[in-house]
Parts: C-alpha cells; structure tokens; sequence
C-alpha cells in the first residue's frame, strides 16, 4: 500500500506518520532550487560533463527531481547522462504525486510522465527512464542507511532532505550521514535545508567541510557541504567503482537480444558501435522467434531470480513503449499463468505494491483458462506486468542509432590483441573485420569459442571458459484465420498462458493474425534444425494447458496448417546470465553480456545497462548484491599466464 497523506487546508501536503508538513510552509518549489540545486553549484558545475550523479535522501513528491531535470532539459550545456538516485522508505501513491505538482504548473508535464511509471515499487531498486535513456530516476525503495550500502557510487551532487530530525531522527544520525559520505568524492557537494547542531556535527565527522548561507524564509540558515576530509578516504575500485571509461570505439559481437541492448546503451554514452554478426539479417538467431511471453518469476522466497525478473520487465517495457509500436509489436496485456504443481507462489507477506507484478487469478482471468478441472488445481496467477514482444522488432529499433555501424554476414573466428588498448576481430582467412579498444562479447553459446580465442591469443595458459550449454528451443505457431475470436466462449484467452509451456492465442505476424505455442528445452543441443517429434510435443503440450484453446484451434480435428520455429539459446552454471568484464588484468577491454537462457526479453536492456553501468562508475540499475550475481567473473577460477610470458 502507498504511504497515505493527508492534504491540509491551505494544499500543503502532510504525513500522519512523521506528522510533519512534505514542503515548507512558503512552498516547496523555491527551496528546490535555492537550498538544493543552486546550492550544490548547478547547474555550472555539471556543464559540458558526460555524466552526473546526484543523490538525494528522502524522494517524497519528488519535487526536487522534477527541479533537476527540468534545469537539466533548459540547459545547452547539460551532461550526457543525468543520474538521480533517491532513497524513500515509504512512496507516496502515483495520485498523489501528480497531485502535488498541481502547485507547481512548469512542472506538470514531466510530473505526469513520472507518475505513469511510479509503480510496482516494492523494496530494492527502480531504474525509470526518461527522455530516450538520457535521463536516468533510480529509486531506492527502503531505509536509507540500508539502500546506500547496496548502490556503490560516487555522486557529484548530494539533496539531504527528509522530515525534520526531530521527527525522523534516523534520517540524519551519524551512521546515515556516514553511508552518505561513502558515496561521496572528494569535491562532492552537499546541500541541505536544516542546521540542526547533530547534522552539523554528523557531516563534519562524516569528513565534509560545512557551512551556513542564508536560509529561503520563513528559515533564516540553510546549510552547504563540500566533501573534503582529512583523511584519505578508501577507494576500493571494485568492477562497481571502477574509474570511468572514456568513450571510444567498440566492437559488439552479436546482433540479437543482448547485442543490440549492448549497442544501444553504449551509443547513448558516446561510443561508436561496430555490431557483428553472421547471419543476413539482425535478430538472425534465438531472436527471430516470430513472438515471445514476458512475465515475472515469482516464488515463495522472492529469490534473486524473480527479483531480477522484476528489474528486468521495466527495463525491458520501458523500451518498448518508447519504440515500438502497441498492437502491433507488443502487447502488455498480461499473463495467466496456470499452476499444475505448488511451485512458483507468491511470497506469503505479498505486499500491495506486489500486485502491479503478480497476484493470485481473479474470477475474469479465471473464467479465460475454460478448462472444466481448473476448481482441482492450485489457483492461478496473474501477472498484471507481463504480455507478448516480437523480438526481431526491438533487436531492429535498438540497433538504429547513427553511431551504431551493423556488419551482416560476416563470421567472427577469432580475436586478436594487435596493441595493449587495442583488440581485433578477424575471420577464419585472418581478415580483420573490425578494431576497437572494447569488445563486446554476446554472440550466445559461440561467445564461449571466441573468448578461448582470446586466451589463446595472449598466451593465458589453464584459462576458464565460459562454460556455456546449448540449450535448443522449437516452437509451433500457425494462423488463426479471418474469423478467430478470443474471449469467453471460443476457447482462446485475449492473453498469454503460461504453466505447461507457452501459449500466445493472438499476435500479428507476416502471415496475419498468429497463434504461437512452445517452447521444448532440449540441453547441450546447436541444432536449430526443425523437428517433426517437437512439434508433436508442443501440441501436446497445448492440450493440456488449455484443451479449450487446442479444440478451438482444430488441432484435435487433424489441423496440421501450422509452422514451426527453432533456435538455440545458451545458460551459464547457475542459470544466471553473464555480464562484464570476463578476465580485466589479463584480457583488459573483453566483456561479455551472454547466458540470458529462455529470458532474453526479460534481461537484454536490464544486462547492457548494469554492462555500462560498471563501465562508466555509474549507479548501478540494481542493489549491489543482485548486480555481483550477475558478475561474469564469478564462473572463472584463477588464470594463470603461461610460462613464457
């Protein structure tokens, strides 16, 4: 459930929890930008800069991110890339944030865009993207000092905001203040609308050089902050606080789901993206599969798995939305998923916010499924945030930047490093095919081949693969004809269906309207050979999971008008993808976005963002914790340089 607030006569916003006013009593709209923006030195400080990080505890109504990027949008020497990460333990409802931008009118239009993804925020971390990826909202949802260990960044603009320390000392004890210190750099400066002695007291110890300036009325000080300490502070360049990289040429290997993701986050940062890949068209492997289900993974512990599949699902909605056409290309129309078993539940204290991901089925869903037994079997769920994608359609969207530069049909047999910042991708004849000072490696199962290439190459003796397995899926898809409906009555959901397989009852394809049912899962399989037992399996698949939808199909009549579809997709060990660097000290510039499995609408943008997320210091879209487990190095044991080196 939102956090609820009351609104006092004069429109003031109010907390009964902190029983304290959301703004000051003269309006919170001159605070934004005097205490907090202006007094952190924008928007000077950030001009002609490729990125900038801006923290602030406590998100409330989010005036002052509205303040931020509106000053950011008006700006010609705005940076890049603009970064805002906010902590908030208690978000308020969408409502009530569009509401109190009523207030401020300049500010409406970009309130209204930001209380349409002001959703599903359960605990943990929230990339919403803004104006074509360029503005970046990462909302910390929980308590401060815990949030702040789990983003791993160095801000260049620090907000300290929240409700006054007497009603919320936690927000400003010397803890906090000090996990705000660890996002910190030398320089960093901090702005602040109270003066209280034990703030003071807290940033000075915390290592920051303070001092008061004149207050906005009715208060007569606010205070100002430069992180400057005595000390040196430790500066552990973990893969999450590496130095930044300049932007400069790149080589993506790849031109599916991950390859395009990859190319598309990296240009938006400057850098000029070289796409390879052997087949004649993008999205020439496991994503041309005509339509694909995308839905969150729930279970009874809400394990990595299905909060990273949250995480994923907006990242991947996000940029669909933006690009692709509604109908047509997508549809968020929800997924039934039907449950067979007693696996995948909801965690059993499922809060509110929960619902705009999963919750159990409704009688609406329910009455879709047309099977006769479904009263016997656990209770459905519904997946409020899943739908259908076309792939090949946002592989296409993703690649069409100008400083993208995609080379079909050509085969990459090996990598070379030519000079120490330099590295070379050539075919079997040894021609080289491109150059660049960073490559990129998402080719699926084959990316295993050219990083062994690469050792070989350097001369790394007893190095560790990839360790990726094959895994071949077959799906089965045919035409509903010009008559087909869907809906109560003609045994096809208007939705997917998921439990027993996939089941996507009506998609738009070259040849019209399109069913699309699959998909087998046969491991240690390269073969995208098509099956005639596969196809058999799928069908048979599609009895059980909905008998109505396989009667109305004709299937038990002996329809055989349908298609099939086969391609193979790759997991690593634990299931997990890979993504980063594969090996920085001895194959520096060499990383790696591969292993998404059966989950490659779901991780693709998510994986390229944490990708250039590590690579350019950025904050990170996901806590720490989720991020490292999708670290590509955690699969390798220790290299060894071969003797001669």
């Amino acid at each position: 459930m939102a956090e609820p607030l009351q609104w006092l006569p004069d429109g003031t916003p109010y907390s009964p929890r902190f029983e304290d006013r959301y703004r000051s009593e003269a309006g919170g709209l001159a605070q934004a930008h005097q205490v907090f923006f202006q007094g952190c030195g924008l928007p000077e400080a950030w001009a002609g800069q490729a990125q900038w990080r801006m923290l602030e505890t406590g998100f409330g109504l989010g005036l002052n991110f509205l303040v931020t990027w509106q000053a950011w949008r008006a700006d010609p020497l705005r940076p890049k890339i603009l970064h805002f990460v906010a902590t908030e333990a208690y978000p308020v409802s969408a409502s009530d944030l569009l509401q109190a931008s009523q207030a401020h009118p300049p500010l409406q239009a970009l309130a209204e865009q930001l209380s349409q993804r002001f959703e599903g925020l359960l605990p943990g971390v929230h990339r919403l993207v803004f104006e074509s990826g360029r503005v970046l909202l990462s909302l910390c949802i929980g308590e401060t000092r815990q949030q702040l260990r789990e983003q791993n960044f160095e801000a260049d603009s620090i907000f300290l905001d929240g409700f006054s320390p007497r009603r919320n000392p936690d927000m400003w004890d010397a803890q906090t203040l000090k996990a705000v210190a660890r996002c910190a750099r030398r320089g960093t400066r901090l702005a602040t609308w109270s003066v209280a002695r034990s703030v003071i007291d807290g940033l000075r110890q915390a290592g920051f050089a303070v001092s008061k300036t004149a207050g906005v009325a009715p208060k007569r000080d606010n205070l100002q902050a430069t992180f400057d300490p005595h000390w040196e502070p430790k500066t552990t360049r973990t893969p999450a606080r590496a130095a930044a990289a300049a932007p400069g040429r790149c080589i993506v290997i790849g031109a599916g789901l991950a390859g395009a993701a990859c190319a598309s986050s990296l240009a938006r940062r400057g850098w000029q993206v070289t796409v390879l890949d052997a087949h004649d068209t993008p999205a020439g492997g496991a994503s041309s599969l005509p339509a694909g289900v995308i839905a969150p993974h729930v279970s009874p512990d809400d394990s990595v798995l299905s909060r990273l599949s949250r995480s994923g699902l907006r990242a991947t909605w996000q940029e669909v939305v933006a690009r692709l056409q509604p109908d047509i290309d997508w549809q968020s129309s929800g997924v039934l998923q039907r449950r067979f078993d007693t696996s995948s539940q909801l965690p059993p204290d499922w809060p509110a916010a929960g619902h705009h991901w999963s919750r159990l089925a409704g009688a609406e869903q329910a009455a879709a499924l047309h099977v006769a037994e479904a009263d016997a079997l656990p209770p459905a769920l519904w997946h409020a945030a899943g739908g259908w994608i076309k792939p090949a359609r946002l592989v296409q969207a993703l690649l069409q930047q100008a400083s993208i530069t995609t080379r079909l049909g050509v085969q990459v047999s090996h990598l070379q490093r030519i000079r120490p910042d330099v590295w070379q991708a050539r075919n079997a004849a040894g021609d080289c095919l491109a150059e660049a000072e960073l490559v990129v490696l998402a080719a699926g199962v084959h990316s295993a081949a050219l990083k062994a290439s690469a050792d070989a190459a350097m001369g790394i003796a007893n190095a560790s693969g990839l360790a990726l397995q094959a895994i071949r899926g077959q799906v089965t898809w045919g035409e509903l004809g010009e008559t087909a409906n869907t809906g109560a009555g003609h045994g096809l959901a208007h939705f997917p269906v998921n439990g027993h397989g996939s089941f996507i009852p009506d998609f738009n394809s070259a040849n019209g309207r399109s069913w699309l049912m699959g998909a087998s899962f046969d491991r240690n399989s390269s073969s995208a050979d098509v099956l005639p037992q596969d196809r058999q399996d799928n069908l048979a698949r599609l009895r059980t999971l909905l008998p109505g939808a396989a009667k109305s199909l004709g299937l038990d009549a002996g329809n055989t008008q349908v298609r099939d579809w086969a391609g193979v997709r790759c997991v690593s060990p634990d299931r997990l993808p890979l993504v980063g660097p594969v090996a920085p000290e001895q194959l520096p510039g060499l990383w790696v976005c591969t292993g998404l499995g059966s989950r490659g609408l779901t991780f693709a943008v998510l994986c390229a963002e944490l990708l250039t997320a590590w690579l350019h210091a950025e904050p990170l879209p996901l806590p720490n914790r989720l991020a490292q487990a999708l670290r590509a190095e955690r699969i390798f044991k220790k290299i060894r340089p071969a003797a001669h080196q």
